[in-house]
């Protein structure tokens, strides 16, 4: 992944995309100034997610392993995403899924704490099955929306203390 500068040196990374026929993956990693505890509990607290995170409409439920939620999306505002919480590893790793063979979406979510007490966050989706050659071309491109997530999930943890 790559990183640009703004004026005041913070670093702002830009998401990616690695495509195949029954494959397609979009990935993060930022910095943030800010433990690894205070990022896991933003990530962690369902009713507070929309408040910092503007891709998110709304979510409901329990965040927590083999619990399923229900999040609306800004970017399909009109589609609820039941996603169930199949990897809960409390400070290192979370993985959420929707689907099947036909069409999955798996997203990864990884925490690294850093010796400094900052962190760094990895978001990662992952969509595959057989249905997906047929509709890559209809899906939008969610690196913008990968990156104001970052953005938004940085932004709230460095702005709050633990």
């Amino acid at each position: 992944m790559r990183s640009i500068f703004s004026k005041k040196d913070e670093v702002l990374t830009k998401a990616t995309l690695d495509k195949s026929t029954f494959r397609m993956e979009y990935a993060i990693t930022t910095h943030i100034q800010a433990s690894i505890g205070r990022v896991w509990a933003l990530m962690t607290d369902a009713a507070n997610f929309p408040r910092w995170n503007s891709t998110v409409k709304s979510i409901e439920g329990k965040i927590a392993l083999g619990q399923t939620i229900k999040l609306i999306a800004t970017i399909a505002p009109e589609r609820t995403f039941n996603l169930n919480v199949i990897e809960f590893t409390p400070e290192k790793q979370m993985v959420w899924s929707d689907g099947n063979f036909m069409f999955k979406g798996v997203r990864t979510y990884t925490f690294t704490p850093k010796s400094d007490g900052s962190s760094d966050f990895s978001m990662s989706e992952v969509y595959t099955g057989l249905m997906l050659p047929m509709i890559a071309g209809s899906l939008p491109d969610f690196r913008p929306n990968f990156e104001q997530y970052a953005s938004d999930l940085k932004r709230a943890a460095e702005r709050a203390t633990d």
